[in-house]
């Protein structure tokens, strides 16, 4: 297996199939604000700025002024930079867009058999705890967050088999999302691309987004972590782990 296979599949704009975010058709970057979090965020700006101007303590006079004029700049410009140097995609009406790929030399066909046995994704997804079937298109799924759980029911919205599943959830969902697993044909017949697309509403807007990513909960971050070892249990039957084994370090923290 040449060292290439290993790298994640590139996900481009042209890629895009008829379900794509909109954000990717127009190949928009970095996080948009939504005109609710711009409103939400100018408020406290203006109110922190006043709270500065109004404090009789130096130090908290300018901090407090320092991070509400920050605020204030943000819901002006729509813009937050942080979460662009994060490179946290999100388009303009609040959805944080997160996509990978991976090759893998299987067929396709099998590959989306394993996706499609909802059951069975918590072994693929490590941040699902359980996905349970109500009927041929609903489910439940519950994922662990930095907070404990969080459940909410799904509806699978496109299953063409050996190519494509997609999936949005029901209305009422504590987190809002949709995605769609790809299954194509990698060139030079090496084997399958399997490329996932996902669109989540973080609670928290932008702001909760960068905060998942600082703590290391981004799904950016568990998907390519959860491809890479899809990839690994399907080529070598298993996924190599560091869980358990030494970190060769001698006691003492000596060499």
């Amino acid at each position: 297996m040449s060292s290439d296979d290993q790298k994640p599949v590139p996900v481009s704009p042209a890629d895009a199939p008829a379900a794509e975010p909109a954000s990717e058709t127009t190949g928009e970057t970095g996080a948009s604000l939504p005109a609710l979090e711009r409103s939400v965020m100018g408020s406290v700006g203006v109110a922190l700025m006043g709270a500065g101007l109004r404090s009789a303590r130096p130090l908290q006079k300018i901090v407090l002024g320092s991070v509400g004029a920050g605020l204030a700049a943000m819901a002006a410009t729509g813009r937050n930079p942080l979460a662009t140097a994060l490179k946290i995609r999100q388009t303009g009406d609040g959805e944080v867009l997160v996509s990978d790929g991976v090759t893998i030399g299987k067929p396709a066909q099998g590959l989306y058999a394993v996706w499609r046995d909802l059951p069975n994704l918590p072994n693929l997804m490590r941040h699902l705890q359980s996905v349970e079937v109500i009927d041929e298109r609903r489910s439940r799924w519950t994922v662990k967050a930095p907070t404990g759980t969080v459940s909410w029911e799904a509806e699978i919205t496109a299953d063409e088999p050996g190519r494509r599943l997609a999936w949005q959830s029901l209305p009422g969902a504590a987190i809002e999302n949709h995605g769609e697993v790809l299954f194509r044909p990698a060139p030079g017949n090496r084997g399958t691309e399997v490329v996932v697309r996902l669109a989540y509403r973080p609670p928290a807007g932008s702001v909760g987004a960068v905060v998942a990513r600082v703590v290391g909960e981004e799904p950016s971050q568990q998907l390519r972590d959860d491809l890479t070892r899809f990839k690994r249990e399907q080529e070598l039957g298993f996924a190599p782990t560091t869980e358990g084994q030494s970190s060769g370090r001698a006691a003492g923290g000596q060499a």
